[in-house]
Parts: C-alpha cells; structure tokens; sequence
C-alpha cells in the first residue's frame, strides 16, 4: 500500500526543474543587482560566522522558530555553517532555459547515450515503471525521461549543499529571495518528516534534490513511500523517485492516454490576415484551440482534436524554424519546470525511448 505521509500538511506549491526548477528558478539579473549581490557588505555578512549576521536571516531565525517550532539553538548552530555561493547566483542568473535556443537544448538532452541510459534504467525497475504507470496513469517513458533530464538517472543529482543553495538564493537574491525562504523553511521541515541530514543533502544550485531534483516544497507534498519500506527517501531511492514523479504528474492533472504534442507545418494563407506570430510563444498554459491554429495556417502533423487546448511554437531548431503544437499534457510537464524547452526535450526523450522500451 502506498504511503504518503505528507499529503495533509500545510504546503507551498511548487513547480522543479528547476524550475527550477527548471524547473524547476528562471530569472535573470540585472547590471545594478549583481554589484549589489557582490557588495562587499553582503559578503562580510557570512565570511566568518555563516548567515547569522545576516539582517535577513535574523528575521527568518524569529519567524520559523515562532510557526514550526524549531529549536533556535540548533538553528543558529545550523546557519554559523551555511555559505554562501557566488558560482550559484550567478548559474541562477543565465539559466539555459533562458539563453539557450532549441537547437542547442536539445543537443544536452536528445542524445544516444542518454537514450541508451533510459532504456537501461527502464529495463533495471521494469517492474516499478509498470506498477507506477498502472497506479498513476502516467506513461513509463515520461517518468523515464523526466529522471533522464533531470539527473542523468541519478547520476548528477547536485554538487550543492541544499542548506547553501537555498540560503543564498533566499538571503542574497532580491528578485525571488521570498521563494527561496520559502523554500528553506521546507527544507527545515524535512529533518523530521523525511530524516534528511540538513548539512549533507546535496542538490543542484536551486536547491532540488535527489533522483527527481524536488524543491523541499514538493518533497514534502508530492514525494511517496513506493516501495512500501516506511521511508521516503528520493535522494538515494530510485524506485521512490518513479513513484513520486508518477504523483507529481497525476497531481497535475496528467491525463492518461492523451497525446502531448504535434510538430507543425505552416502553410501560409496570402488571402487572410494572419495573426499567427502574434500566437506563438505565449504563456504556458494553452489559451487558444487546435482549431485557432490551423485557421492560421498551422496544421499539426499528428491527427489533434480541434476544440483541444493548445499552445503553439516556434522554435530555432536544427535545420531551421520549427513549429510545434503542445496539448495540455505538455502543459502539465511545464509544472515541473517553467520551460516549453524543458518540455519539448521531455517529450522527446520519452518518445525516443517508447520507440525502442
């Protein structure tokens, strides 16, 4: 029986990658903030003593030991240690969601080695992808990608402490400091309710972790005991981790058995005045129909229903403009992180491995 014990606290939502996501964490910094970051103010605020002569986290220290109760003796001795990393507001600041055109975002992720290393993972927790996919209506190969991007399949889950990461994004990051406070709150949570050592866990430079790369808020709302074992563990647990990205998608809304998207061909319509550009590239979230596209000229490659919800794209790809129609599942895959980039090399990567599982 499957076990979350998280489901009725109070949480924060997130969304990864990374957000941060992925993610799952995607925002730049301007000139004028960067010299504040680098102030030397700021910097003398944790050279010996961690944050705790941090104005900002004296404030956090009162507000956390007030609502979840925490010892404020342990967490000063906890925060004397926290550093903070310069390599990581500035990896915050150029995220490659951002800056990077499709063409050379996909070359990370759409390769055959990592192909290759899904089918693998596939065929090691054949048993577990199965289970999760028949429990949760989520496909195997997107659960398999989804670890595929995020980490390689366990193999790069982060080279940051998490308690460094989300302190210096939630004390020196003025443009999403209230996020990453957020964010440590959670973390702090997770000592009792998951038995992560605070000083070891280590995660990316947005502070997600494990085999999934969770943000501490979607750890403790979306993370589940998959095999049963009493614990839930995604930093060192692969079979949690498929179980907790099946829930995370189903939470989500994933709907089961519907397509995510459609390259798209663009046959132009000299006799009508087309509004198309105007179209692409909009907010995540589809506000227009398959049926508002095609009027427009764009005509999805795939048969698509035409009252479906749609997002379109137009992407520098490769060999040119490609042009892509997401559904409402590839929506639900930009929860785990911000990014229609991240969700078409989702989408991809699980296609390719479908091909061949």
């Amino acid at each position: 029986m499957l076990v979350n014990i998280y489901r009725l606290c109070s949480l924060l939502k997130c969304t990864c990658s990374l957000l941060l996501v992925g993610s799952l964490s995607i925002s730049g910094l301007a000139q004028s903030e960067e010299k504040k970051l680098n102030s030397s103010e700021s910097l003398a605020a944790t050279n010996s003593t961690g944050y705790l002569n941090h104005p900002e986290f004296l404030k956090f220290l009162d507000e956390v030991t007030k609502t979840d109760g925490h010892s404020k003796e342990k967490l000063l001795a906890l925060f004397a240690s926290a550093e903070r990393k310069d390599s990581i507001l500035e990896a915050i600041a150029k995220p490659a969601e951002k800056t990077f055109t499709w063409a050379r975002y996909r070359k990370i992720f759409i390769t055959e080695d990592r192909i290759n290393k899904g089918i693998e993972f596939y065929k090691q927790y054949k048993s577990d992808l199965q289970r999760a996919e028949k429990v949760y209506g989520v496909p195997a190969s997107i659960i398999v990608a989804i670890i595929g991007v995020e980490t390689r399949y366990g193999h790069h889950r982060g080279n940051y402490r998490v308690l460094d990461a989300l302190a210096t994004l939630g004390f020196d990051y003025p443009p999403r400091a209230k996020f990453f406070r957020g964010q440590l709150q959670q973390f702090l949570l997770l000592e009792k309710e998951a038995g992560i050592n605070l000083t070891e866990a280590m995660g990316s430079y947005a502070g997600a972790m494990g085999f999934p790369q969770f943000i501490p808020s979607s750890y403790r709302h979306y993370a589940v005991d998959f095999d049963a074992d009493q614990k839930i563990d995604l930093l060192n647990n692969p079979v949690d981790a498929i179980g907790s990205v099946a829930n995370y998608f189903k939470e989500h809304r994933w709907q089961t058995g519907k397509p995510v998207a459609s390259p798209a061909r663009y046959l132009k319509t000299p006799n009508k005045k087309n509004t198309l550009d105007s179209m692409l590239n909009q907010d995540l979230k589809p506000k227009y129909t398959v049926a508002d596209f095609t009027a427009q000229g764009l005509v999805p490659d795939f048969e698509l229903g035409n009252t479906l919800s749609a997002t379109g794209l137009k992407l520098e790809g490769e060999n040119g403009i490609e042009y892509w129609i997401g559904l409402h599942n590839f929506y639900v895959i930009t929860r785990y992180n911000h990014s229609h980039l991240y969700a078409l090399a989702v989408h991809q990567l699980s296609t390719a491995l479908a091909e061949k599982l």
